[in-house]
């Protein structure tokens, strides 16, 4: 079984965290949140992914390689033109071949059994079927409405609170049958909800979808759950798959005299943290990060690459790759990042 993960917006959600560094990217806990996809979808025994590239696509090739790395064979799509969500699957129609497939968003963290999807899946005969998570609040969601056996009756998206018919949110964790391409033209910006979705409601295919019980999952495509993702997974509230270390920081890793580490705390390889450091989680300080002497970092995302100044304060915020913070600066509350590439220097 082959899959392919969607990456190639822009992520504009996420600005101007986005603005330097590509969707796939984006790091959780230190690392590329499709790495850790990668190894999902590894761990269910799918070996053979594409990824669809577009912003920045150098780097993300840069990154992943041949995804050797992530126990996987990786395989690039490469879009001039953004094709929407079904569009670019349709792209690796051929590689994707003549058998069951799964196509998940590049920026969800989730733990749902995906054997249980499939198995279900199978055992309806679907040409389509979706990941359900429930949550209390769907209003920033689309929902789907099911029968009792799980076939789709109906979509909302984003529902005013008091006028939602489900609390079932689609995860973006689909399963598809070789059928399913019937429903999306070639060389047209086609996406699943918008167009294949709908066509699979009028024809009266087999669609269904299946709640996850117990599943965690998130869509870290804002900066609010980014932020709360990040926060679960320093907590243990759900675990990456493969992932080989979420908290503590590595041998490598220089710690001045009196440097205190506080919380639940991620510290990167090749980090520098002066005398008198004090760092408190939940807090991920990324790879090649330098922070100066009595400098203070609490409830904050620090990107690869940033130099907090001596003495500088930040709170409550999200740090940008190689972003430089003077010294005694105050941070708080807000996101700080380059808002473009910086030139070398000759």
């Amino acid at each position: 079984m082959k899959a392919m993960i969607l990456a190639g917006g822009m992520s504009t959600r996420l600005y101007p965290l986005t603005k330097t560094v590509p969707k796939p990217l984006v790091p959780i806990a230190g690392e590329p949140n499709s790495g850790h996809i990668m190894r999902y979808l590894r761990s269910f025994g799918i070996e053979e992914i594409a990824i669809n590239v577009h912003y920045l696509s150098d780097r993300i090739i840069e990154s992943f390689g041949d995804g050797s790395a992530y126990g996987v064979k990786l395989h690039y799509s490469h879009e001039e033109v953004l094709m929407g969500s079904a569009g670019g699957v349709k792209c690796v129609q051929e590689f994707l071949g003549d058998d069951t497939f799964v196509v998940v968003g590049c920026d969800i963290v989730t733990d749902m059994r995906l054997d249980a999807l499939l198995a279900f899946h199978k055992k309806r005969e679907a040409t389509a079927t979706i990941g359900l998570v429930h949550a209390d609040d769907v209003t920033q969601y689309g929902v789907v409405i099911v029968d009792d056996n799980g076939r789709v009756l109906d979509f909302q998206e984003k529902p005013e609170m008091g006028t939602e018919r489900s609390h079932l949110v689609n995860t973006g964790v689909y399963v598809f049958e070789p059928s399913i391409f019937e429903h999306i033209p070639a060389n047209a910006f086609w996406d699943f909800g918008k167009n294949v979705f709908p066509d699979l409601q009028r024809d009266a295919a087999p669609f269904y979808a299946l709640q996850m019980q117990g599943a965690y999952w998130r869509d870290i495509g804002t900066t609010d759950e980014y932020r709360h993702a990040t926060r679960d997974v320093l907590e243990g509230k759900v675990r990456l798959l493969g992932a080989s270390r979420v908290r503590g920081y590595p041998p490598d890793a220089v710690l001045g005299h009196d440097v205190r580490i506080e919380g639940d705390v991620r510290i990167g390889t090749g980090a520098t943290l002066g005398a008198g450091a004090r760092i408190v989680g939940p807090t991920v300080i990324g790879n090649d990060v330098a922070v100066g002497e009595n400098a203070f970092v609490e409830n904050a995302i620090v990107w690869d690459g940033v130099q907090i100044g001596a003495s500088a304060r930040v709170r409550d915020s999200i740090v940008g790759i190689d972003y430089a913070i003077p010294a005694s600066a105050e941070v708080a509350g807000t996101i700080v990042a380059n808002e473009s590439k910086p030139e070398p220097v000759a």
